[in-house]
């Protein structure tokens, strides 16, 4: 049964690792460069942490845990699938800040486990997506000046 964590384990980190090095790849590719400078930084670093994940799985030296059984992997599900769809998928369509924040706010409603059949809690889920939305444009828009992809609504 200890095997099961460790492939496991060994399969995340290998697929995070294949992830982040296509999107380094993508990062030190892509024009103008000046406009991937930020994520070319950060892939980078993700890249290097991932590799080295990814390394200590296959060697056997990290602490795995107990794996992911059926019943986590469906209560997460319906957040894998909004970030794919919503994000990854409708980022071009709607925009960068309109699909992410659309994302946030199923997320925050799917996995919140205040009510929701209370106004109250209604009210601090949008209350705390637009904070989530203002601190992303700031970081982003204004203080990173970074470009994002802007169709729709953004």
């Amino acid at each position: 049964m200890r095997t099961l964590p460790r492939t496991q384990h060994i399969l995340a980190s290998g697929l995070v690792a294949g992830v982040g090095l296509a999107v380094a790849y993508l990062s030190y590719t892509q024009e103008p460069r000046d406009a991937f400078l930020f994520p070319r930084l950060i892939s980078t670093v993700f890249v290097v942490l991932a590799l080295w994940t990814f390394g200590k799985a296959v060697l056997g030296r990290t602490k795995v845990g107990n794996g992911l059984t059926g019943a986590e992997l469906i209560r997460i599900l319906p957040g894998l699938i909004v970030a794919l769809v919503l994000v990854y998928g409708s980022a071009k369509a709607l925009g960068f800040y309109t699909a992410t924040t659309g994302a946030f706010f199923i997320l925050i409603s799917l996995y919140d486990p205040a009510p929701h059949g209370a106004l109250r809690s209604w009210v601090r889920r949008l209350i705390v997506t637009a904070g989530f939305w203002a601190v992303m444009y700031g970081l982003f828009a204004v203080l990173l000046n970074v470009f994002t992809p802007r169709e729709i609504f953004f």
